[in-house]
């Protein structure tokens, strides 16, 4: 068994159980409500899929995310580590829709858990030292462990973005 992997899984599920806080809690009116004026969320396209919005350059300002942005964003860029790991192409993100109600969000969330989960308990000490080239450069020497420990560290982040507009939603308006 490999310590650093069991560590790297260890945090990985101490953040999914919190995550199932927020997770738990939400509802299909929470996915749209909109935080801000400046926002990117998830629409409906003429093709019926659900599409993000999504610039190649960030705006100044950044845009206030909506929670159905959120759980697409995971979807992707988790649906690209995965990929990633397992040697396949990573997917553009004109590649991933965001399933369309909160329900079939978190199943793919859920399904997506599982397929991390097979990489990471699968991984011994030669796979976690093999060169990764996502999220970042393939010359910068870091590797699977350092995937893994990012995955941890986005889910982490995302997570709390939607605790906090979920929290900032049942608090209602300022006074």
């Amino acid at each position: 068994m490999s310590s650093r992997r069991d560590l790297l899984r260890w945090q990985f599920d101490l953040v999914w159980s919190l995550a199932q806080l927020h997770f738990e809690a939400l509802t299909d009116d929470d996915t749209q409500w909109t935080p801000a004026a400046v926002r990117w969320t998830v629409h409906r396209g003429a093709d019926g899929r659900w599409h993000p919005d999504v610039a190649e350059t960030e705006p100044d300002p950044v845009p206030a995310p909506t929670i159905g942005w959120l759980t697409w964003h995971i979807d992707w860029w988790w649906s690209s580590a995965i990929a990633h790991a397992e040697g396949r192409p990573v997917p553009e993100h004109t590649d991933i829709h965001w399933p369309g109600d909160i329900t079939a969000a978190l199943d793919r969330l859920h399904t997506l858990r599982t397929q991390w989960l097979a990489i990471l308990d699968r991984a011994g000490t030669a796979e976690l030292d093999t060169a990764a080239s996502y999220p970042w450069p393939a010359d910068t020497g870091l590797t699977v462990a350092h995937l893994a420990a990012w995955v941890t560290a986005e889910l982490m982040k995302n997570v709390t973005e939607i605790g906090q507009l979920r929290m900032l939603r049942a608090a209602g308006p300022a006074r």
